[in-house]
């Protein structure tokens, strides 16, 4: 869940946005200067143009400001299109998504939080007839299937923790709240694109907007760790939480799934680890953030495995990087597990979590460049 940042993870993202973006070429079959050049200031979001065409568009991003900001796309209704998070001061990046023909609004968040400043835009037309490669219908179609199945899953788990809280079962509700994540953490970014659903079940406290009620995963933990006692409005929490993640189950099969979707979701996942997961303040007061962890990159890997018979033709040297990086993600992650899961994150140390990091850091420049990289010549 995207939430509102510390100073200090302000700072840090800022650092690992600069060492991610550098020599980061993207490729794209738009032309540089057919880019939409989006400036981003702590007061402002200047668009270098407010009507395209539709189909392959390119953004062109560049962060004026002094603050760490974020740029997302929304169709009505706040639908995700496409986003990029950890833009640090001084910085640019690109970002290549496939945009239908309609209105939409281009937001930037400068301090990653907020509304956002934002600017009204259209697509234009029909858009470039599709000419994907048959290799990328089937990534997408095989996508759909495992972010349904990760949503059916998920469901029995998150009955058996709402039943344990239902019954005042401490121990039990705690067993089974990491468990009963993971479906989600692996396709968040799907789940985050219809708008409504995550702030529902997946906010933290401080990324509460005005005047929004606290539900979901993050209030159960409250409870579960800090006051280490279940009430009656637990109870209806953990009904709730049912409810909504019904609805998540019942309309991800109707999400809008792109090649350059999945390749930018699963840089969104990463920066989901580097933001929430490695700072420890995803699950603040459970401490399984090595979980969630674990999920996001799992998720990020699933689609990067999908779009490899394609991005490995195109950017063979990509391909083998990212083959190398998660690798070496999954052999660090491997060093803290406990039984069927991870240690508590608290028992990690500040040398430990740097590594982690730094491992993440590793992972996420190239993975910036799978979206590009998957993009029909």
């Amino acid at each position: 869940m995207r939430a509102a940042r510390t100073p200090v993870v302000a700072a840090i993202s800022a650092l690992t946005t600069i060492t991610a973006v550098a020599g980061c070429a993207q490729k794209s079959d738009a032309k540089d200067s057919d880019a939409i050049q989006v400036t981003a200031s702590d007061s402002a979001c200047e668009v270098s143009k407010t009507s395209f065409p539709a189909g392959h568009v390119k953004f062109a991003v560049e962060n004026k400001g002094s603050k760490v900001t974020e740029v997302y796309v929304y169709a009505p209704g706040d639908r995700i299109v496409t986003e990029r998070e950890n833009i640090g001061p001084g910085t640019s990046t690109s970002i290549n998504a496939e945009i239908k023909a309609g209105s939409y609004e281009i937001a930037c968040k400068p301090g990653m939080k907020g509304h956002g400043i934002r600017q009204k835009v259209s697509a234009t037309g029909k858009g470039k007839p599709a000419q994907r490669d048959p290799k990328l219908d089937k990534a997408v179609a095989e996508y759909r299937t495992y972010v349904q199945k990760q949503a059916d899953d998920t469901l029995p788990t998150v009955q058996k923790f709402a039943d344990a809280v239902k019954k005042d079962d401490l121990e039990g509700a705690k067993k089974l709240y990491a468990p009963s994540r993971i479906g989600w953490e692996r396709t968040e970014p799907v789940a985050e694109s219809f708008g409504d659903i995550d702030p529902k079940v997946d906010v933290r406290e401080d990324g509460l907007e005005k005047g929004q009620k606290w539900t979901g995963w993050h209030r159960l933990e409250k409870s579960l760790w800090q006051t280490k006692k279940i009430t009656a409005a637990d109870h209806d929490l953990a009904d709730q939480l049912i409810k909504d993640l019904k609805d998540w189950q019942k309309r991800v099969g109707t999400a809008d799934i792109t090649p350059t979707g999945m390749a930018n979701g699963a840089k969104e996942l990463l920066d989901e680890v580097q933001t929430g997961k490695v700072t420890g303040e995803e699950e603040r007061y459970s401490h399984t953030d090595l979980v969630d962890f674990k999920g996001n990159v799992e998720g990020a890997e699933t689609s990067y495995k999908l779009l490899k018979p394609v991005a490995s033709k195109n950017d063979p040297e990509l391909a083998k990087e990212l083959d190398k990086q998660f690798a070496a993600v999954g052999k660090l992650l491997d060093k803290y597990r406990k039984g069927d899961g991870f240690v508590s994150y608290d028992t990690v140390s500040e040398s430990e979590r740097k590594k982690l990091s730094d491992a993440v850091n590793a992972l996420a420049e190239p993975l910036s460049r799978l979206a590009a990289a998957v993009v029909t010549k």
